[in-house]
């Protein structure tokens, strides 16, 4: 019996509906952005993995810190304890973070560092005697899939089921080019209303929504009149962190900044999982007092385990990088040519790119992430040996930063292929470049 056959007999996937799945692909092997399946094929991985990995597969720098780290201490209980790998990560992405950050609370994921920072904000107003209870959040977004977090993503099939249980929320539309007044509009009534505790968002882009990208003049002036408002911030940078957006955190591009910031994926370059959630000191005096009850009672088993934090630590010194920091902007250029030339061609609706994420929206009937365009799209990427994870009739690119030219030369080729199988028209070869990689 193969791998995937015995997969198939025991393991419930993801965001799989396992009636009609295909068998899972079996991976054996990584290196770099490259993927190897059991039968050997390799597959680019042009979607870093659900946005995780951020300097290829079985990275060799932090494997050794991993290895080093098990052989020293591979886990202890983060409550009364503490261990150096958790300390000196805290103060590095201190030393990173948006202006204000000042501590740092671990967790298990992204929807987990959601959870803390909507039960920080929450709490703060109970703790100092001004009670708030409602939350702001974008109409499409998506937070994660425990129950706050989805509580605070865009009501959808992936929520439905839930929503008898769901706290409401005020959604406002995105800011996207065209809407960016009416947002602000919206946001005004429910900050001159009261009662707001927090303003949640995905800073510049909206991932799960189809990297729908808005622009950051806009969202500092949401920011500002939160500010004002006394609403507090929290910037949602689980995927956008780790420089995917161009710059370190997508909240560097604005004046105002957060007064909390939810980090995952990226956070260990892919290696382990982790969450954390980092907070202004503001926030964390709030919750020092002789009363215990004003304690931030969360925790996880696993919060600050020593061999993911080895692994952030890691991460984050090749992130730092001149190398990777040129990597991050050679492949922002390439997809801003690539954007250029995709923009004229038929059938494609809108191209996006923020940074190291590029989107195409193909012209589709009923355009959302059940249209079936997305099976075939998803597919057709196989068969060339590049993993694109369509969003519906949105392709998108976020690869690991050591990806070479030659590689994304035939993701954009593959991307190029599909409006191909779209259209049935010839389709260009996009200039191939090496001025960075071989």
């Amino acid at each position: 019996m193969s791998l995937a056959e015995r997969d198939h007999n025991i393991i419930w996937h993801p965001y799989t509906q396992m009636k009609t799945a295909a068998l899972p692909i079996p991976i054996v092997r990584g290196e770099g952005a490259l993927l190897f399946s059991e039968d050997g094929k390799s597959y680019i991985d042009a979607v870093s993995s659900w946005w995780v990995n951020l300097h290829g597969h079985a990275h060799p720098y932090i494997a050794q810190k991993v290895a080093e780290q098990l052989q020293t201490l591979e886990h202890v209980i983060f409550a009364g304890f503490t261990h150096p790998a958790a300390v000196t990560f805290a103060e590095r992405l201190i030393s990173i973070l948006p202006q204000g950050q000042s501590r740092i609370f671990y967790s298990d994921n992204g929807s987990t560092a959601v959870e803390v920072a909507l039960k920080m904000a929450i709490q703060y107003w109970e703790n100092v005697g001004t009670p708030k209870k409602k939350i702001i959040a974008f109409r499409d977004s998506y937070h994660g899939d425990t129950f706050g977090a989805m509580s605070v993503s865009a009501r959808s099939a992936f929520t439905a089921p839930f929503w008898p249980y769901l706290f409401e929320p005020h959604f406002i539309d995105v800011p996207v080019p065209g809407n960016e007044e009416e947002t602000i509009k919206q946001l005004e009534v429910f900050a001159i209303a009261g009662d707001v505790a927090a303003f949640i968002y995905e800073p510049l882009v909206l991932g799960t929504a189809g990297m729908v990208m808005y622009k950051h003049e806009v969202l500092d002036r949401l920011l500002e009149i939160c500010q004002q408002h006394n609403i507090l911030t929290i910037a949602d940078e689980v995927m956008t962190g780790f420089g995917r957006t161009g710059r370190t955190f997508a909240s560097d591009y604005v004046q105002h900044k957060p007064d909390m910031v939810c980090l995952s994926k990226g956070l260990t370059g892919g290696t382990m999982a982790l969450g954390a959630t980092s907070c202004n000191e503001k926030i964390y005096e709030a919750f020092l007092s002789d009363d215990k009850r004003k304690t931030l009672f969360h925790g996880h088993s696993y919060t600050a385990n020593p061999v993911a934090c080895a692994a952030g630590l890691a991460s984050l010194d090749l992130l730092l990088l001149p190398d990777t920091q040129q990597c991050t902007r050679h492949i922002s250029q390439r997809h801003q040519d690539f954007a250029i030339q995709c923009r004229t061609l038929p059938k494609v609706k809108e191209v996006r790119q923020q940074g190291t994420i590029l989107a195409v929206e193909f012209e589709a009937d009923g355009t959302s992430y059940f249209n079936k365009m997305g099976d075939t799209l998803y597919s057709f990427g196989l068969e060339q040996g590049v993993i694109l994870r369509p969003l519906g009739n949105i392709i998108y690119v976020i690869p690991p930063y050591c990806i070479t030219d030659k590689q994304l030369d035939k993701v954009y080729q593959t991307i190029l292929g599909m409006q191909q199988l779209i259209t049935g028209t010839r389709y260009f070869e996009p200039p191939t470049k090496t001025t960075l990689h071989d």
